[in-house]
């Protein structure tokens, strides 16, 4: 009868393990790729919510050909690059969580804490970092994402059907740079720097618990994985 090969450790890869200048840089790459393909449906999502009843479109098969007929392909990624900033917070998120378990590892008074709390309070630590870089970023792209139709030559002009939260007077020929600064000082103008963290706390109470959570679970079912691959070895090297 042949052996039966006993399962393999899992290996954690740590945080110092690995090449931060290789790091970084791929997984900003991901994170952009990933947009690139996702962000028209975040596009239309928005613009569904923030519609009265069916003022403009009665589903999301209508609101992506109305918007492509109308808008042509730009309209689809209207706030994209602004939105595409946030790609940053990533590295912010990631360099928390580690840092902040690093810390507790070293101070003597966490030091002794279980591995799952202490990736518990890196992960909503990280994700709170995370939505206040996000945030402003977040209210500005969703403003441009429903705003105004645009011309063959990417330029805006808002329609009389068009969604205009903010109540912009904007000619046909702006720019987008300048749609972009008027979009700032009409949030600014109105409320302040706190204008740009509207739903600041709602993004926190959902996405703080998830990290935290996510990170916590993460490391409980890890541990639990390489209990089960120790206990498999002393079973099979026993017999």
């Amino acid at each position: 009868m042949s052996a039966i090969e006993a399962p393999p450790f899992i290996k954690t890869i740590e945080w110092d393990m690995m090449d931060k200048t290789k790091f970084f840089p791929l997984s900003m790459l991901s994170s952009f790729s990933i947009r690139c393909c996702l962000y028209p449906l975040t596009v239309i999502k928005t613009r569904l919510q923030i519609q009265r009843r069916n003022h403009m479109y009665t589903g999301m098969i209508d609101a992506y050909q109305k918007i492509y007929r109308m808008e042509g392909l730009a309209g689809l990624y209207r706030g994209f690059w602004i939105s595409s900033i946030q790609i940053v917070s990533g590295v912010f998120y990631v360099s928390t969580y580690e840092g902040v378990r690093h810390i507790l590892n070293q101070d003597p008074l966490t030091a002794g804490l279980d591995s799952r709390i202490k990736a518990l309070i890196g992960g909503g630590a990280a994700s709170t970092v995370a939505q206040t870089i996000v945030v402003p970023f977040d209210v500005l792209s969703q403003h441009l994402m429903v705003l105004g139709f645009t011309n063959k030559r990417g330029k805006f002009a808002v329609d009389k059907m068009a969604m205009n939260p903010l109540g912009l007077n904007l000619t046909l020929g702006s720019s987008r740079a300048f749609v972009t600064s008027e979009i700032i000082k009409s949030i600014y103008q109105k409320d302040g720097i706190k204008g740009f963290y509207r739903g600041y706390m709602a993004s926190l109470c959902a996405y703080v618990p998830n990290s935290a959570l996510w990170w916590g679970l993460y490391t409980f079912y890890q541990g639990n994985f390489r209990l089960y691959s120790i206990q498999s070895k002393k079973i099979f090297f026993s017999h």
